[in-house]
């Protein structure tokens, strides 16, 4: 019997996941399925790629050499999937990543645009930090995501999106005191009153950066799991944050008792870009994309101008 994608997929949901039953729920299949086709493609191979615990298990040398091979086969099986789909531009099926400092805020407005412009396409959305992001496009389980640079583009395909600036947020009064004097460089915010979020968040190590605190980070409070909860604090009088410019209209909106001010120039930013893989092929549907989500990004900065103090 020949192997099959199916036994080398479910062999990757098996060392992915340490278990049989874990593997299983992960595959939607039962345990004894995954079992039988693990088993197979053992006999197809003519050698052992786990030892069977009584509660995990561990790949054997081989398993581990297969593990690598089954890898790349099916990252090639889902990027000719994906040409597929996507052939002739912006059509088809699409999933798309974001990071959380990026989606609530951007998605929106790209999803109005694909509508407003009649695009005949299927688009699913993953939120996640950018480690996983980069993780999931190389393993093809998502055909481009958008991101902040700096990241480590080994094997991606960049296209660089807009400039999205940093703004100092606080509480209207704290910000008022600000405006009626000199503005403050970001490297003169005493560290012990800064909140960011928690460790993982690319926004953090940007914003540490940013502030001349980089490697320093017992420094701050890296506390908040979301800008909406960071918002809240800081409205409140709880300290100083930097907030990116695309998200002033949401947390303004929701957060009445928040203030925020442009820095000095030349004023910090981060750059916004989409990627994917360099194995995938474009054929017009992502240079379409990066364009579309680019209009959207930087009429989303437009609008933010309004609600920023001088």
């Amino acid at each position: 019997m020949n192997t099959t994608f199916r036994q080398l997929r479910y062999f990757v949901a098996l060392a992915d996941a340490g278990n049989f039953t874990l593997a299983a729920e992960l595959a939607n299949v039962t345990q004894p399925a995954l079992s039988l086709q693990i088993k197979e493609l053992e006999a197809n191979l003519g050698v052992k790629l786990v030892e069977r615990m009584p509660r995990e298990i561990r790949l054997t040398r081989a398993g581990q050499d297969v593990l690598a091979r089954a890898r790349v086969i099916l990252t090639e099986v889902r990027d000719l999937e994906a040409s597929a789909r996507l052939r002739g531009g912006l059509s088809g099926s699409l999933t798309l990543g974001a990071i959380p400092t990026i989606a609530p805020y951007l998605l929106p407005h790209v999803l109005t645009r694909l509508r407003s412009a009649d695009i005949s396409l299927e688009l699913k959305v993953r939120e996640a930090q950018t480690h996983r992001l980069v993780d999931a496009l190389q393993k093809g389980e998502i055909d481009a995501a958008i991101i902040a640079l700096p990241i480590d583009l080994h094997g991606l395909e960049v296209t660089e999106l807009f400039f999205d600036r940093f703004l100092l947020a606080g509480s209207k009064s704290r910000i008022a005191s600000y405006t009626e004097t000199a503005p403050p460089n970001p490297s003169d915010l005493p560290p012990g009153s800064l909140l960011l979020l928690e460790d993982g968040h690319c926004l953090s190590d940007q914003a540490l950066a940013v502030c001349g605190l980089k490697g320093r980070r017992q420094a701050v409070d890296l506390s908040a799991s979301s800008l909406s909860t960071l918002c809240g604090l800081v409205g409140q009088g709880f300290g100083l944050t930097l907030l990116p410019e695309m998200a002033v209209n949401a947390e303004s909106a929701a957060m009445p008792d928040m203030g925020v001010m442009r820095f000095p120039e030349p004023q910090p930013e981060r750059t916004i870009a989409l990627v994917r893989r360099k194995s995938t092929d474009n054929d017009g549907w992502f240079s379409d994309l990066a364009e579309l989500i680019g209009e959207a990004g930087r009429e989303l900065l437009k609008t933010a101008c309004s609600r920023i103090a001088a």
